[in-house]
């Protein structure tokens, strides 16, 4: 039994998807907070148990059975999303799990300069400290995050956006094929994953001239201070905590953080990784 949390999310929806097609539906479990948003899993075989970082016990129950349990990572920051994951952790011992894996992210460091990379290794350390087998997948940044980001640039023309480093922006669709095949496989890799990342590392002046490709406009790029990126995000109605994660992840890039690429993406899905730009065109054709 492989048991899947966050299964109606972005990332755990694709991943249990692509794991469906490699394994029969009666070894495949997922734990979600709302199991009616999970009703058609059910229907195809899936075993669907309500689950939530918020209440252990639940968790215990909803990784009953189970040899591998993916933990995909909270949308938390910061104390709240350690002591959770502390929580589910916990929950898959205590059920016996045979192995635990974990959505981490490539930079993960107790000295990175972006909280959530802060929080993946503080996950990692309480992962090797259960003694059981266990596998961080140490995800590329999420390209959805720079789309993200450009969002208001798709109808200006102008990124206008904090100095920043090359990242190798990764795609969803690539990383949930390549958990799939890890939990298929059972335990391909000890402990952290190298870097799993899409094919290139671009930097905002890079993905202002990929843009004006892609679309036939000009986009500029236009490096905005830190201080008045932060009081712009303050102004949109952004609490100051998630304005300030926002101006880490550009300290972080600038730091390098974010700058490795690895040929282990497309080594686990037997192809090239999707570009920013075809992931860019996708998204915008939407």
């Amino acid at each position: 039994m492989i048991i899947v949390t966050g299964a109606t999310g972005k990332l755990g929806r694709r991943t249990v998807e692509r794991l469906l097609d490699r394994v029969p539906a009666d070894r495949v479990g997922v734990s979600v907070r709302d199991p009616r948003m999970a009703q058609d899993l059910a229907d195809r075989g899936v075993r669907v148990r309500q689950g939530s970082f918020d209440n252990p016990a639940s968790l215990v129950h909803a990784f009953e059975g189970a040899e591998q349990v993916l933990l995909i990572s909270l949308d938390r920051v910061g104390e709240e999303c350690v002591t959770g994951h502390r929580a589910a952790i916990d929950a898959a011992v205590k059920a016996g799990a045979g192995r635990i894996l974990y959505t981490s992210q490539m930079g993960a460091a107790h000295g990175s300069r972006f909280q959530a990379c802060r929080d993946h290794a503080q996950t990692e350390d309480l992962l090797h400290a259960t003694g059981l087998p266990w596998t961080a997948l140490r995800n590329g940044f999420y390209a959805s995050s720079a789309l993200q980001f450009l969002e208001s640039a798709r109808h200006t023309g102008d990124i206008a956006l904090p100095a920043d480093g090359p990242v190798a922006w990764t795609g969803h669709d690539d990383l949930a094929e390549a958990t799939a095949v890890i939990l298929a496989e059972e335990g391909r890799f000890e402990g952290p994953t190298p870097p799993l990342t899409g094919p290139a590392a671009l930097d905002f002046d890079t993905v202002a001239e990929i843009a004006s490709q892609a679309t036939g406009r000009p986009f500029t790029r236009t490096v905005v201070p830190d201080d008045a990126f932060r009081e712009q995000a303050l102004a949109h109605g952004a609490p100051a905590p998630i304005a300030d994660l926002l101006l880490s992840i550009f300290a972080a890039a600038r730091n390098g953080e974010f700058t490795a690429v690895d040929s282990t993406l497309a080594e686990l899905i037997g192809r090239e990784p999707a570009t920013f730009r075809t992931q860019m065109e996708h998204a915008w054709a939407e």
